[in-house]
């Protein structure tokens, strides 16, 4: 291993065994990993308190939800390319400080443009921060076997994380004021920043050929505007606006692609995609993003809106499944190291998220343990999937380009989660509309939420009528969107079986 203080150099493929540092140093990067994780659904109870304090307008605060995931996803190959020529630590500390610095004035914000402002800023230092840490892990534990024990708990905590934010979010928000939700990542950044330079490795490409600039706008235009248009189409529909976005977008990517074939010195190296096993990892992480943020808008609406839960109620009753994912990922590398095939164990994921959705597809409207088991078996599954998909890659992808392959796995992952929203989230809109009734009141015919407005507002028997078909609607539209996942996971199931058979 190298030396921690070293500046200059990418550590060399020694296979030797971590030691106590590595793995102090793997707890001190799995806490800003945590903190970005959680800044994705850390808003979701602090918005109304946020709304009465500053009076965003609709825009606003939309913007004030999503513009930390849409930069993060936008910069993330960027990041991960530039901290492989200026050194991952380097840009791990950058990053730390950008998103303690935004936590900061985020949890002071005085103005809704100032808190839109600062999660673009909190958006920026996660994109820093996912590949370094992936990239910084990949150099310190050499070892195969051991680098796929630390993947597998950077695979669950970061799965756990998400989760875990609404819930802090809640409590926080409940006994302090909103800014609190910010407050939670400075002790976390400070440390990082304290005993990074100590225990972390600097390593870099050595030969990384000049920047190309022109990618970074490229490559932004590709990832925004799909980005985008797959969030809004759950809720709005398939809108020219939502449509013309996503098309865009692949024009985009189309640009970006002939420039990363063509340039001299690109951004993305074709040459990493044609690695063993980087490729079909890639495709089978987007595919198991976009079931298990498919399956995740119909469990959370479904515990609030069906079973009548509060947010933190639900939010609550949603960390149960994750208590098995902590070991999912540590187990299934102990399973590859004892001999199973990677193909088969990935193979059994995507099959264990199949059965997660089958258990979502018996729901009734009043079935909360078969929705927690169904989430936690996906869950569990997804654990398994990632730890070893990632693990595959990131083994496979020259230590040089560490940074550059993680983050292309997370884009994956961004682009994945976006689309399960807007499949599975279309498919169940569409059969929870041909389920209600053509009498009901229009707002009540788009969405469960506007069915449960227009219920309160209407006398006795009829809104409670009108709130038991709506439940109904939404539970069946919540089946069909989980047998057409199902069917597909079943595929990758097959499609992992027979890509990574044998995979080193």
């Amino acid at each position: 291993m190298t030396n921690p203080t070293s500046t200059t150099t990418t550590p060399r493929e020694t296979n030797s065994l971590a030691g106590r540092r590595e793995w102090t140093a793997l707890g001190v990067l799995m806490l800003p990993l945590l903190l970005v994780s959680m800044d994705v659904s850390v808003l979701y109870f602090a918005l109304p308190a946020i709304g009465a304090d500053l009076r965003p307008s609709g825009t606003q605060q939309l913007w004030i939800l999503d513009i930390y995931g849409f930069v993060l996803a936008g910069l993330l190959m960027t990041m991960g390319a530039l901290g492989d020529r200026v050194g991952r630590r380097r840009l791990l500390l950058f990053g730390a400080a950008a998103f303690g610095g935004a936590s900061l004035l985020a949890a002071y914000a005085d103005s809704a443009g100032t808190l839109i402002a600062a999660r673009a800023v909190l958006g920026l230092g996660g994109a820093t921060l996912m590949p370094s840490t992936m990239a910084l892990l990949r150099t310190m534990f050499t070892d195969p076997g051991q680098r796929a024990k630390a993947i597998g708990l950077w695979s669950g905590v970061m799965t756990g994380g998400i989760a875990l934010g609404s819930v802090m979010s809640g409590i926080l928000v409940e006994h302090f004021w909103w800014g609190s939700v910010f407050l939670v990542n400075l002790p976390a950044m400070a440390l990082l920043l304290l005993l990074g330079p100590f225990l972390l490795p600097e390593s870099r490409d050595p030969s990384p050929g000049r920047f190309d600039w022109l990618s970074v706008p490229l490559s932004l235009a590709a990832v925004l505007p799909v980005i985008y248009g797959l969030k809004e189409i759950p809720s709005e529909g398939w809108h020219p606006l939502y449509v013309v976005s996503v098309t865009v977008g692949l024009l985009f990517a189309a640009l970006f692609v002939h420039r990363q074939r063509t340039t001299g010195s690109p951004l993305i190296p074709p040459a990493l995609l044609k690695g063993r096993g980087f490729t079909p990892a890639l495709v089978l992480t987007l595919v198991a993003s976009l079931a298990m943020m498919g399956s995740a808008i119909f469990t959370t609406q479904y515990l609030q809106s069906v079973l009548g839960m509060s947010p933190l109620a639900a939010a609550l009753w949603s960390l149960l499944p994750s208590v098995f994912i902590g070991v999912a990922g540590p187990l299934t590398a102990q399973l590859v190291q004892r001999g199973a095939d990677r193909g088969y164990v990935v193979a059994g994921g995507f099959a264990a998220m199949a059965a997660g959705f089958a258990l979502l597809a018996l729901v009734g409207t009043d079935s909360l343990w078969l929705v927690l088991t169904g989430a936690g078996v996906l869950a569990c599954g997804m654990v398994a999937i990632m730890s070893q998909l990632t693990d595959l890659a990131m083994g496979g992808a020259p230590v040089e380009r560490a940074g550059t392959a993680s983050s292309l796995l997370e884009t994956g992952a961004e682009f994945g989660g976006a689309l399960g929203m807007a499949v599975l989230g279309s498919i169940g809109t569409a059969v929870y509309r041909h389920e209600m009734p053509a009498t009901a009141p229009a707002p009540a015919r788009e969405t469960l939420g506007g069915a449960l407005a227009t219920a309160g507002r209407l006398p006795g028997h009829a809104g409670d009528a009108l709130v038991r078909t709506a439940r109904e609607a939404f539970t069946s539209g919540m089946q069909g969107a989980a047998i057409a996942g199902a069917v597909l996971l079943v595929l990758a199931a097959v499609g992992a079986g027979a890509n990574l058979r044998k995979s080193a």
